[in-house]
């Protein structure tokens, strides 16, 4: 059985770091700076994240973590930043991707952000077409050498 519950239960931490780590080294060969990477988002949220206004929540199949997604408040007043989407390859393919991505949105909405942002890498298609999909728009790129690879980082906004 699926289901996508608040982030909170131990592990939940740490199997975020673990899981972004390994599965983009092993698909796309990035190295253990984006592992860091990560694991300062996961540790700047659990350190001082706001309740009332960013939530983080993981997908389950069969009690087994499957996937994260989080709303965090970005720099600017009345955006969101959805951030740390990510799927176990062995649950693509059933709708969870696009279940976080609407209960991130859905939460932004209720907590009253006017505005969604996201920053990705082009070569993450899967991600991308689900954003699009939910009306993210493109508004911006650059291309740079990150996670030990060239890349194209995107930056995506949604008006909510």
């Amino acid at each position: 059985m699926d289901r996508i519950r608040r982030l909170g239960e131990p592990g939940d931490l740490g199997w975020i770091v673990l899981a972004n780590g390994e599965l983009y080294a092993k698909e796309y060969g990035w190295d253990i700076s984006y592992e860091g990477l990560v694991a300062r988002i996961v540790a700047d949220f659990a350190n001082s994240y706001d309740p009332e206004r960013e939530a983080a929540w993981i997908a389950e199949v069969d009690g087994r973590r499957v996937g994260s997604i989080a709303c965090v408040a970005a720099e600017e007043e009345g955006t969101a930043k959805l951030r740390l989407l990510i799927v176990d390859p062995a649950a693509r393919g059933r709708g969870i991707g696009g279940r976080l991505v609407d209960t991130c949105i859905e939460f932004a909405r209720e907590v009253g952000y006017r505005r969604m942002k996201l920053w990705t890498v082009s070569v993450l298609t899967s991600a991308r077409k689900i954003y699009q999909s939910r009306g993210f728009q493109l508004v911006g790129e650059e291309a740079g050498h990150m996670f030990g690879h060239d890349l194209v980082g995107q930056d995506w906004a949604l008006d909510l």
